[in-house]
């Protein structure tokens, strides 16, 4: 993998996995909750290709995608993201934890299927945080699954009980991977302070599902901050510029 920005000297230089790390290294010291966003998308602007962003994944792109998880204490996802990539539990450990980042989903309802590999297969209970009005039915069989169920107030779950949620658990590093409903919403409040971006060398045509759904439209700027290579893939690091 390649150093493309900010501009290297005298030739791009290949990255060793611990350069890798230093590119991608949360800002220190945390205060807050820090949120990572983290997507794939084709050259033309699709989210997925086939139903799941898998579809648009390579080499390059899952070296980084271990990498953040490696470097985040939580992993932050929406209800239809978990259930449409089939989620489980992270495998490697945080290098902040030293045990595997958790799972915390992002779902009104609380309808998610206990026998679903995110509690079957896992080494760390999921960190549920469900609103005030989902059916308590639901929120005992996960709890009854070994989640952490969290009721947050209000009939929605509002991105700023979120991160107070994470704050009081003492999770920072916050790595979100969607999907682009929770994204929409995490852009509403303007609550997300970074994004990482890999662009696929594909067109994906027909109708484009984009990585962020939601009725905010407001223009918010980015700051690029480090750009890499690998197999005609683009791996782009943006800062919110506030």
């Amino acid at each position: 993998m390649l150093r493309l920005w900010p501009p290297p000297t005298p030739d791009p230089p290949t990255l060793t996995d611990d350069e890798l790390a230093e590119v991608y290294a949360y800002p220190e010291p945390l205060d807050r909750p820090y949120l990572r966003m983290n997507f794939v998308a084709s050259a033309d602007g699709a989210a997925s290709a086939d139903g799941v962003s898998k579809g648009l994944s390579s080499a390059p792109d899952r070296r980084v995608f271990g990498l953040l998880r490696r470097l985040a204490e939580v992993i932050l996802v929406g209800a239809g993201t978990v259930r449409t990539e089939n989620y489980r539990g992270a495998r490697k450990p945080s290098v902040v934890t030293g045990e595997p980042p958790r799972i915390a989903v992002v779902t009104a309802t609380a309808q998610l299927d206990p026998a679903a590999p995110l509690f079957t297969d896992t080494e760390v209970p999921p960190l549920i945080l469900t609103a005030g009005g989902a059916p308590e039915a639901n929120r005992r069989r996960l709890a009854d699954a070994g989640a952490e169920v969290v009721v947050l107030d209000g009939d929605r779950v509002a991105p700023a009980r979120v991160l107070d949620a994470l704050a009081e658990r003492g999770l920072r590093r916050v790595l979100c991977e969607g999907g682009p409903h929770l994204f929409g919403s995490l852009l509403g409040a303007d609550a997300a302070d970074e994004l990482c971006l890999t662009v696929a060398p594909t067109l994906a045509g027909g109708a484009i599902d984009r990585i962020v759904v939601g009725a905010d439209h407001q223009l918010r700027a980015l700051r690029l901050v480090s750009v890499l290579s690998e197999d005609h893939v683009l791996l782009l690091r943006y800062l919110r510029d506030r």
